[in-house]
């Protein structure tokens, strides 16, 4: 469990999947993140079973005075090269801008360098998605690159940024 002055990260569990599947299904949750179609509850088991099998993924649940808000995680984790690529999503959108989902990643971040002793952390996130980079900017992440036209979402090609923020980098955030 990571605790910061706003938010708690825990495993996630599967008491969780039902209301993380009423989320997913939010348009507006899913502007940005998700799935490409509606997400049943058995879809979201099968993704549970699977996740806990993954040895490359770590997945947290994120609650706010004690109720479940949203998730996050590390996918793709690569212990030889001591990498993972990071993501998070706030389900609850009345937490939006509420410095929720800075924290969370920064709880991450931190479990990522210190725990996991990874040297480098990445994303990718939609070129549109300005509130999201002002956070990943923030927290220290540097521009990568961009992959044009690389993903069709809601009926067009949207640009992917490539960020990554590495351990040395790291400590000198607060």
């Amino acid at each position: 469990m990571l605790q910061g002055k706003l938010v708690r990260l825990r495993a996630l569990e599967r008491a969780d999947l039902a209301q993380a599947r009423d989320y997913l299904q939010d348009p507006d949750v899913l502007a940005y993140f998700g799935f490409y179609g509606p997400m049943s509850l058995a879809n979201e088991e099968d993704w549970y079973e699977s996740d806990r099998q993954d040895a490359s993924t770590i997945t947290f649940a994120m609650e706010v005075e004690g109720r479940f808000v949203g998730g996050g995680g590390f996918s793709n984790l690569n212990h030889k090269n001591r990498r993972a690529e990071v993501g998070l999503f706030v389900g609850d959108k009345s937490l939006w801008d509420r410095g929720v989902g800075t924290e969370a990643l920064r709880l991450m971040i931190g479990y990522g360098f210190q725990q996991l002793n990874l040297h480098r952390i990445y994303l990718r996130v939609f070129a549109e998605n300005e509130r999201a980079i002002h956070v990943y900017e923030k927290i220290g992440f540097q521009h990568e690159g961009r992959h044009r036209q690389s993903e069709w979402r809601h009926g067009r090609w949207h640009d992917l940024l490539w960020m990554s923020i590495l351990q040395p980098e790291w400590p000198a955030q607060p």
